[in-house]
């Protein structure tokens, strides 16, 4: 299989195959596929989108390319927020202690600012002395014990998400 192909194909509209995006994702992890084909490969879905079946699949790669936290030995409810950014989006940064505070645990790993708009952790790392590069111990024992935390993306969790948020950030394929 070769990334040449992979473009070529969803350039012209064609669905992609699960396989064809596992070994998209799995080559670019591992620096096989370079930045400049991903980018073509983006930018390819940006302008034709993706069916139903290729965005399950390539969510499914994304999230299976790092580890998955377990957070089982928590018994109370759990939850998550995610943000769909923009400029006045600060509802993270508030709904996660006031949850927390109705016993509800809410572990959230955000996200840096796509294109024009700041991040939650963007947000978040204008507070001096504040860290969301948190080791996944430092985060389970902080959704523990305050009932939330919040970590920006890492090479460990969903290290394909990072990779593509961030390019996805600089090729204008957001």
């Amino acid at each position: 299989m070769r990334a040449y192909d992979i473009i070529k194909k969803k350039r012209d509209g064609a669905e992609l195959s699960r396989e064809e995006l596992s070994f998209l994702i799995s080559a670019y992890l591992s620096n096989k596929i370079p930045d400049y084909q991903m980018s073509s490969f983006l930018m390819a879905v940006y302008f034709r989108g993706m069916t139903d079946a290729e965005t399950i699949a390539l969510t499914e790669l994304m999230l299976a390319s790092g580890s998955r936290l377990d957070f089982s030995d928590i018994s109370t409810p759990k939850v998550d927020k995610h943000s769909t950014g923009g400029v006045g989006d600060k509802t993270s940064i508030i709904l996660a202690p006031l949850i927390a505070a109705m016993n509800v645990k809410v572990p959230m790993i955000a996200g840096r600012g796509l294109g024009h708009t700041g991040g939650t952790i963007d947000k978040l790392e204008s507070i001096p002395g504040l860290r969301t590069d948190l080791s996944i111990k430092e985060f389970k024992d902080n959704v523990k014990g305050l009932g939330f935390s919040i970590i920006s993306q890492t090479d460990e969790i969903a290290p394909a998400d990072k990779k593509l948020y961030s390019l996805r950030d600089v090729t204008a394929t957001v």
